[in-house]
Order: C-alpha cells, then sequence, then structure tokens
C-alpha cells in the first residue's frame, strides 16, 4: 500500500484559516462594493459595530451552518452504518451539535445587527427584549432569523443525545430547513421576478452547504486517518457534482434576475463581484476534476497526502467564495435604488398579464415565467432517467420504450403547466389556477407512473456488496417497504388525500395564505402533484410496493374516488361566496368583469378534464388487468408442460371433477362414504 511521506497540512489550522479567509474576503467585498459606506451627515446611521459587525456576524452564520450540514452529511450519508450508530459518527454527530450551538449564537448576532441597520440605531439602544421580539413576530428578517437560530438550537441541544440513523436524518432535514428562511427575505425577495430569485437563491445556498460542509469533513475524516475515508470520498464525489451544478445554474438565474442588462456584468461593481464568484467556480470544478481523476484514486491506495493538500486549497478557496458571497448580499444591484415595483409586481413577481381576450390560448402559450424549482427539477429527472436507461442497455438488457416516452412526456406537461402562461394566468386567474391544478394532480400522474422510474433504478442502480452499508438500492428498496409508504397507499388514504385535500384547500383560508407568497405557491403545486402521484401510483402502478391492490378491487377505488371529485367540481359551479376573496381584491384586474363567473369557469374546467382522464385510467386499468391474466395463463400452461400438479388451477380443476363424480354414485355409497 502506497504512504505518502511529504507533509500534509495540520487540519487544525486550515479550518480557522478557511474561517479567518471568508471573513477578510467579506469584508473587503463589502467595502470594494459599496456595502459598508461611511457616515453621510444628516442621514441617521447604526454606527460602525452594525456596519461591520453585520457582516461578519452573517459570515461567521453561514460558516457554522455549513459546518452543520457538513457533520450531519458525513453521519448520515457517507459514513453510513446500522439503525444504531457507531462510535465514530457519535463523535461527529458531537461536532454537529457543537457547530449546531455557534450556528444559534451567530444568528441571534445577525438578528440584533439587521435590526440595529434597519431603525439606523446602534445595537445598545434596540437591545431591548420588547423591541427584538416585534421585529421577530412583525417582520419577515426577524422571522427568518429567529427561525435559523431556533434549528440551530433544537440541532445543538438535542443532538447530543441522538443514537439512531434515523433522528440523525430527522436532524440533517431539520438542518437544511434552517438554512432556507434568510433566501425569502433582502435583495432576492424584494426584486421583480422575485420567486425564481427567491427559489434560485434557496437551491444554492443547499448546493454550497452540502458542497462545502461534505468537503470540509470528508478531509477531516481523511486527516484523520478515520476508517472508510476511502469510502466517504468516494460517496461525496458525486454529491459534490450535483452540488456542483445546482450551484452553478442557481447563481446564474440569480444573477440574471437582480442585473437589469447583461452589460452591468462588466460595468458595475456587483456584476464584477459576480465575476469573481464565477471565476471562482470554475476553478473549484477544476479541482474537483482532478479530485477524481488523480486524488482519489491515490487516496484508495493509502496515499492520503495528495488528497488532503488538494482539499485544503480547495477548502480556502471556497471559504473566499462564500466571502464573496456575503459581501454580494450588502452590495445593492445596480438600479436598485431608483427602481420601483408596481403593486402587481410586489404580488406576482412579475407584471400583470393582458387579458386572454377572444382567442384565450395565445396568451397561454406565449406568456411563459421560468421557475426554477420545476425548471432544475424536471431536468434532473429526465437526465436521471435517461442515465438509467443508458445504464440497462448498455449492459444489454432491455427497458420499453412507452415507459421512458411516458416519462418524458409527463415531464413536459410538467414543465408546461409550470412555466407557460397556465402559470402567469394560474395567479391572476381561479379559472386558469383549477386547469394547472388538474393537470399537475390528473394528467402528469398518470404520465410519470407508467414510466415506472422505481422499477428502473431498482434495475439500474448496483447493489451493494454484502457487509457494507446500504446503498441508494438498498435504501429505495426500504423505502418502498417501508411502514409510512405501507400507510399511505392504502387505497382509503390514497384517495382521502387526493380528493380530500382539494376541499381543505378550498374551502378554507389556506388557499388565500398559500397564493400571497411563493413558497406557500410553490408548495401547493408540489402538494397536488404529490397527491396524484400517490392516487394514480395505487391505481395504475407498475412500480412496486408494500401492497397493491388486485386489479377488480382498483378499479372499484376509482369509480368510488370519482364522484367526489364531480361534487367539488359542481360545489364549485354552484357556490356564491369567493374563494380566495383576499387575494383576488389585491390584484388590479381591470379585465375581470366578474370573479364568481371566474370561480364557475373553474368548477366546470375541474369537472370537464377530469372525466377524461379518468376515462384513460379505466382503459388503462383494463389492458394492465388483461396482460395480467394473459401473463398467468402462460405461467399455468408452462407449469402444466412440465408436469407440475401443485398448479392451483389444476388441483381446482380436480376438485370439481371428484365432486362430479361423487354426484354420479347411488346415494347409499355417498353416505356410507360420509359417514
Amino acid at each position: 500500500m502506497a504512504t505518502d511521506t511529504r507533509r500534509m497540512p495540520r487540519l487544525p489550522a486550515v479550518l480557522p484559516a478557511a474561517v479567518a479567509v471568508a471573513v477578510a474576503v467579506t469584508v473587503a467585498g463589502a467595502w470594494a462594493g459599496g456595502g459598508a459606506v461611511a457616515e453621510v451627515p444628516g442621514i441617521a446611521d447604526a454606527g460602525s459595530v452594525t456596519t461591520w459587525g453585520l457582516p461578519v456576524a452573517r459570515t461567521v452564520m453561514d460558516a457554522a451552518a455549513v459546518a452543520t450540514i457538513g457533520a450531519l452529511l458525513l453521519v448520515v450519508v457517507l459514513l453510513p452504518g446500522g439503525r444504531r450508530l457507531s462510535p465514530t459518527q457519535l463523535r461527529y454527530l458531537t461536532w454537529a451539535a457543537l457547530a449546531a450551538a455557534l450556528w444559534a449564537i451567530a444568528s441571534a448576532a445577525t438578528l440584533v445587527f439587521t435590526l440595529s441597520d434597519l431603525f439606523a440605531q446602534p445595537v445598545s439602544e434596540v437591545m431591548s427584549p420588547a423591541v427584538v421580539v416585534d421585529f421577530v413576530t412583525t417582520d419577515a428578517q426577524g422571522r427568518s432569523y429567529a427561525l435559523t437560530m431556533a434549528a440551530g438550537g433544537v440541532i445543538a441541544t438535542l443532538g447530543v443525545g441522538v443514537g439512531t440513523a434515523r433522528w440523525a436524518r430527522l436532524a440533517l432535514l431539520l438542518a437544511l430547513g434552517g438554512l432556507l428562511p434568510p433566501a425569502f427575505t433582502g435583495h432576492s425577495s424584494a426584486s421583480g421576478n422575485h420567486d425564481a430569485a427567491v427559489t434560485s437563491l434557496a437551491l444554492h445556498l443547499v448546493g454550497v452547504a452540502v458542497w462545502v460542509g461534505g468537503l470540509v469533513f470528508v478531509l477531516v475524516v481523511a486527516a484523520r486517518r478515520e476508517e472508510r475515508a476511502t469510502d466517504a470520498a468516494r460517496r461525496f464525489s458525486p454529491l459534490a457534482a450535483w452540488a456542483l451544478i445546482a450551484v452553478a445554474t442557481s447563481g446564474l438565474v440569480n444573477a440574471l434576475v437582480r442585473l437589469p442588462s447583461v452589460g452591468e456584468v462588466f460595468t458595475s461593481r456587483y456584476g464584477l463581484m459576480i465575476l469573481g464568484k464565477v471565476s471562482t467556480l470554475a476553478l473549484l470544478g477544476a479541482i474537483g476534476w482532478w479530485h477524481r481523476r488523480r486524488t482519489l484514486p491515490a487516496l484508495a491506495e493509502g496515499a492520503r497526502g495528495a488528497f488532503v493538500r488538494l482539499a485544503a486549497g480547495e477548502l480556502l478557496l471556497m471559504a473566499a467564495a462564500m466571502g464573496l458571497a456575503v459581501a454580494l448580499s450588502r452590495t445593492p444591484p445596480p438600479g436598485g435604488e431608483g427602481t420601483s415595483l408596481s403593486p402587481a409586481e410586489e404580488l406576482l413577481g412579475f407584471p400583470m398579464p393582458p387579458a386572454l381576450g377572444d382567442f384565450p390560448w395565445t396568451p397561454l402559450l406565449t406568456q411563459w415565467h421560468f421557475d426554477p424549482l420545476f425548471a432544475f427539477g424536471t431536468a434532473a429527472a429526465a437526465m436521471l432517467y435517461l442515465a438509467g436507461v443508458r445504464k440497462l442497455r448498455a449492459r444489454g438488457d432491455k427497458w420499453p420504450v412507452g415507459r421512458t416516452f411516458s416519462w418524458l412526456l409527463g415531464l413536459a406537461v410538467t414543465v408546461l403547466a409550470t412555466m407557460s402562461g397556465l402559470a402567469v394566468y394560474g395567479k391572476v386567474l381561479f379559472s386558469v389556477h383549477m386547469g394547472q391544478h388538474m393537470i399537475l394532480a390528473m394528467t402528469v400522474p398518470i404520465l410519470l407512473v407508467l414510466g415506472a422510474p422505481a422499477t428502473l433504478a431498482l434495475r439500474s442502480l448496483p447493489a451493494a456488496p454484502k457487509g457494507e452499508p446500504d446503498g441508494p438500492r438498498e435504501m429505495l428498496l426500504k423505502l418502498l417497504h417501508s411502514r409510512y409508504v405501507k400507510v399511505i397507499s392504502h387505497p382509503v388514504v390514497a384517495s382521502v388525500l387526493f380528493i380530500g385535500s382539494a376541499f381543505v384547500v378550498y374551502y378554507t383560508s389556506l388557499f388565500e395564505t398559500l397564493m400571497r407568497s411563493h413558497l406557500g405557491h410553490m408548495f401547493m403545486l408540489v402538494h397536488f402533484l404529490a397527491v396524484g402521484l400517490l392516487f394514480f401510483w395505487v391505481v395504475i402502478g407498475i412500480d412496486p410496493g408494500p401492497r397493491r391492490p388486485p386489479h377488480l378491487g382498483r378499479l372499484f377505488v376509482l369509480i368510488l374516488t370519482m364522484p367526489f371529485h364531480s361534487w367539488f367540481s359542481i360545489s364549485l359551479m354552484s357556490s356564491t361566496a369567493l374563494i380566495g376573496e383576499g387575494w383576488w381584491s389585491l390584484l388590479e384586474r381591470p379585465w375581470v368583469e366578474n370573479a364568481l363567473d371566474d370561480q364557475y369557469n373553474a368548477g366546470a374546467i375541474a369537472w370537464a378534464t377530469g372525466d377524461i382522464p379518468v376515462l384513460i385510467t379505466t382503459i388503462i386499468l383494463s389492458i394492465q388487468w388483461i396482460r395480467s391474466d394473459l401473463r398467468e395463463a402462460r405461467r399455468i400452461d408452462r407449469q402444466i408442460d412440465r408436469g407440475d400438479h401443485n398448479d392451483p388451477l389444476a388441483a381446482y380443476n380436480a376438485y370439481l371433477a371428484s365432486l362430479h363424480a361423487r354426484d354420479r354414485r347411488p346415494p347409499s355409497s355417498r353416505t356410507t362414504e360420509e359417514s
């Protein structure tokens, strides 16, 4: 086994150096970008403590969040074990708790500095508990930092006592969730097209946290000569590649949204800082490629030095990129001071679209609006699916073309429903929103379910070697046969979620609440898609699951569920109370004459568009039933040809023949046999 005798960087010195680099770049970037300006006579100022303390606190908060997520990622994904955590996993879980404690403290400091900055008062003047509580309860930024602080506090408090992998996974999900609230405040949320801005920023933050945090702790286990360090690095490599793609694409979208023109990239301070981030990202991508090509094979052979040295340099470069990101958050975008958004743009994230007119299909097909969540999600789903098909064909296995076509068509229809004029007018017209709902809940799921993605994944993913921790294939199998999936895939539960959620959303204040924020609207669309996928997976699903009702039972589920859908549609058409009245009243829609007429149209659309998917589903279910019977008949024929007398059909026929022979005997002999 090869060894590397050259001097490696000391791990205790690398991590503080990375934090120092991030803070230094933050301060320099804030000064160069204009985020920290000198006091102007006649204008109130929060003081130098807030001016410089806020970006530093933000940097420490981000670094602590990344460390928390990285340590939990190491425990849950990179060094997996059994249900109980190993001593090594418990040790790094303690590291996560300590990082989370720092995260909570830095979040509290950021909250106070932000309050001081917004009120243009020194920190000593806003440290009153009443003022802080009022800021948290009434301001979006205050709530976001309070939620982040709460996430760090919970992980720090409970992380030390966690001993199972399930709770460690929940802690990782909580950490990722705690990272997101600040993405929905600040420059991105205040700009035009803010829905694309905040979604891309949220994806950017998650990608950076996974990438940087994972690298930090892969470097830690390699430098500490931990067992399975090579496995951790090998597992992290594809994860880092996906994180790089997420960071690059989301950063590009966010920059395009916040810059008024491409020329500002080269002429404004904000644009030049973006170029600095792009250059850093390109260099990090090159380092990642070198890792895969040279240092990972060397690490597998026992030569840790090259990997640790390159990873340490990569970490310092990442710290500089994080410092630039914090400085960018304090730098006003070009033209941001002189622009104002209309009320419609503030509510919708885009200008009010024109009236549909006499030819409504034209604007519905021409008024497109980019949504990063569905754009990146569908693109990733398509690439992963095609990669699985390619892998099967490369080893000589077949995969039905119809399934591939169905999957890709379902993704294309998803894009149409979430980024075309259906998405634009879906926010301003209830009728169009209902059409969008029906497509996502009743059309897209049929196509995606027939694509059988879980079956493709199980056939294309490699099985974990015996004695090794579970890989993605084993995790998917456990999920498909878990108690949770067994409960939600019960026909009654799936039907109640499919139909009942529509009544809950539209006949309570929930619809209006969800429409008022991009996050809520996005959650509503994803929910409709998810419950549709669950219902049609139960009815016509090809993928394996814990419970698969017989075809006759599936037909009964479909027949018994659809009347409730018709009832929902009729209730919309006959209702005299306007659903979501508070939301529609905020929009200036001079071309909408009667909102109740639009609601009636929404009910009619729900009724009309529901019948076609039901008919298609019935036909598909009938075909599946016939094919299942034909397969069963062929199986029985093969058993008969082999002389297998254990065939149930043959046994049943023999039983009927014996009854027939018994009936032909005299009554006296039958009585003797029975006695």
